[in-house]
C-alpha cells in the first residue's frame, strides 16, 4: 500500500511556529491529488442529514509525533478492508503526545466546514479548529490556541459531547499519572474542574462509548490487558460505577477509538498497537459487562503511526456505547 507523506522538519519548533507554516501548496507533479479526508465528513450536503446516511465504518484520525494528520476508514469485514485503494492523504498539523476526538462541524450557513478538539503539547492544553478549504485538493489548515498549563502529568484525554437534548454537557477527562482520573466541563471558551476519581492507576488508554443527558460511560484498557467501562454520572458528587468486560486479550493495545453502529447501542472499535504500528478493528455490543458480546474483525491493512489514535465524528452524533 502506497503512503504518501509530507516531509516535515519541525524538530525543535513550537505549536505557534508549526501552525503558521501548516498550509503548503499540494505536493507538485501530483496530477491526480488525494482527497485528505472523506467526502461524507468534508463534504456534505447537510452535516445532520450525513450522519443518519453514513454507514458503519471506522474513521480513525492518525496524529503523529512529527506533526501530521491523516484519516484512515475500515470498513467491518474479516478481514477490515479500506473503501479507497489508498489512505487519505496525510496533511501538515503539529507535534502532539495526547489527542481527544475531532468532531466535524459547519457554519450555521453551511459556506464553512471544520474539526475542532482538544491536544497536548508538552504540559499544555490546546483547541485546534482544522478549516476544511472550499477546494478540496488544497490542505486543511489547523489554527491553535492555548486553553491551559499544568498538563504535563496527564498520559490520555477523552472528551463526550451530549448535544443533541437538554442538558447539554460536554467533558474533557484526563488520566493522571498520579493513578486520578480527572474531569473538566467545557464551558464555552473555558474549564470547570470539577475534582479527581481516585482508583485509575492501573488503566492505560480510554475513550468515550456513551454520552447521555445523566452520563458518560469510558471505554478503558488496563496496563493488564484488561477490558472495563467507567460509567459516570452526570451528577455532582456521584461515584463511577466499574464494570470488567474482558479479564485479558487487550494488552497490547495503547490507544482506541470508538464509533456507533446501529439502532441497539452497538460500537465499532480500534485499538492500536503503538509497537508494531497497527490496528485491530473490533464490534462490540451495547456494554454489559461481561455478558457483553465482542466480534474481533482482525488487522487492518493499514500503517498506524500515531502518538495516539482519534475518533473522527461530527459535532451532532451521539454515542450510545452503554
Amino acid at each position: 500500500m502506497k503512503l504518501q507523506r509530507f516531509a516535515l522538519s519541525l524538530a525543535g519548533a513550537g505549536l505557534l511556529a508549526a501552525a503558521a507554516a501548516s498550509a503548503p501548496a499540494a505536493a507538485s507533479g501530483q496530477a491526480d491529488p488525494k482527497p485528505y479526508f472523506s467526502e461524507k465528513s468534508a463534504r456534505p450536503l447537510s452535516a445532520k442529514a450525513a450522519v443518519a446516511a453514513r454507514p458503519c465504518i471506522s474513521a480513525v484520525g492518525v496524529p503523529t509525533a512529527a506533526g501530521t494528520m491523516q484519516e484512515i476508514d475500515a470498513t467491518p469485514s474479516t478481514p477490515p478492508t479500506l473503501p479507497r485503494a489508498d489512505i487519505y492523504e496525510p496533511f501538515p498539523f503539529v507535534g502532539t503526545r495526547a489527542d481527544a476526538t475531532w468532531y466535524f462541524a459547519t457554519n450555521a450557513t453551511q459556506t464553512q466546514f471544520y474539526y475542532y478538539g482538544l491536544l497536548l503539547q508538552g504540559g499544555n492544553l490546546y483547541r485546534h479548529t482544522t478549516y476544511l478549504p472550499a477546494d478540496a485538493e488544497k490542505p486543511p489548515v489547523p489554527t491553535f490556541k492555548k486553553v491551559g498549563s499544568g498538563w504535563t502529568s496527564f498520559k490520555s484525554i477523552a472528551t463526550s459531547n451530549y448535544s443533541v437534548a437538554q442538558p447539554r454537557h460536554a467533558y474533557l477527562y484526563g488520566l493522571n499519572t498520579n493513578g486520578s482520573l480527572y474531569r473538566y466541563a467545557i464551558v464555552g471558551a473555558g474549564f470547570k474542574a470539577l475534582g479527581p476519581l481516585p482508583g485509575f492507576g492501573g488503566f492505560k488508554a480510554m475513550t468515550v462509548i456513551s454520552e447521555t443527558a445523566t452520563y458518560d460511560t469510558l471505554l478503558m484498557v488496563s496496563k493488564a490487558g484488561a477490558l472495563w467501562t467507567a460509567h459516570i454520572p452526570v451528577a455532582a458528587g456521584a461515584k463511577p460505577v466499574m464494570k470488567l468486560i474482558r479479564s485479558s486479550g487487550f494488552v497490547d493495545y495503547e490507544s482506541i477509538v470508538a464509533q456507533g453502529c446501529g439502532t441497539r447501542g452497538g460500537t465499532l472499535l480500534v485499538f492500536a498497537d503503538h509497537n508494531t504500528q497497527s490496528g485491530v478493528q473490533y464490534a462490540m455490543s451495547k456494554a454489559n459487562g461481561t455478558a457483553t458480546a465482542i466480534t474481533k474483525y482482525g488487522k487492518i491493512p493499514a500503517t498506524f503511526n500515531g502518538v495516539t489514535h482519534v475518533s473522527l465524528t461530527t459535532h451532532y452524533d451521539q454515542l450510545v456505547g452503554e
